[in-house]
């Protein structure tokens, strides 16, 4: 029960990203219940060399808690005829693809840039 409740002055308590009811809000949260939306994280995308002359294209930036690590994986692993994994903040794939995961983190939603 609230300070409020009852009176004029209750008002419900609104998600601050997408305005609704809380109970009715499907906005993914952080691991502190802040409302984490793709367009509000910085996600770069860069190209890592590994051992044995191996390269690896890294998007790191992804709040672990909020973001679908292993979704945003399935979906970049066939568009780039690759393996991959996933790791704390970053989705890694295998070889040079900077520009395809730019465009795919786009239509996903994220606003990513080559760093």
């Amino acid at each position: 029960m609230g300070l409020f409740d009852g009176t004029s002055l209750e008002r419900p308590v609104t998600c601050p990203a997408c305005q609704k009811k809380m109970v009715d809000c499907g906005c993914p949260r952080d691991a502190e219940g802040h409302p984490c939306r793709p367009q509000d994280q910085k996600i770069l995308v860069r190209v890592e060399k590994r051992p044995g002359g191996r390269k690896a294209t890294v998007a790191r930036g992804f709040d672990p808690v909020a973001s679908d690590l292993p979704r945003i994986l399935r979906e970049l692993k066939p568009k780039c005829g690759g393996g991959g994994t996933t790791r704390d903040d970053s989705v890694e794939v295998q070889g040079e693809h900077v520009g395809l995961v730019l465009a795919l983190l786009a239509e996903l939603g994220y606003l990513a840039r080559e760093g």
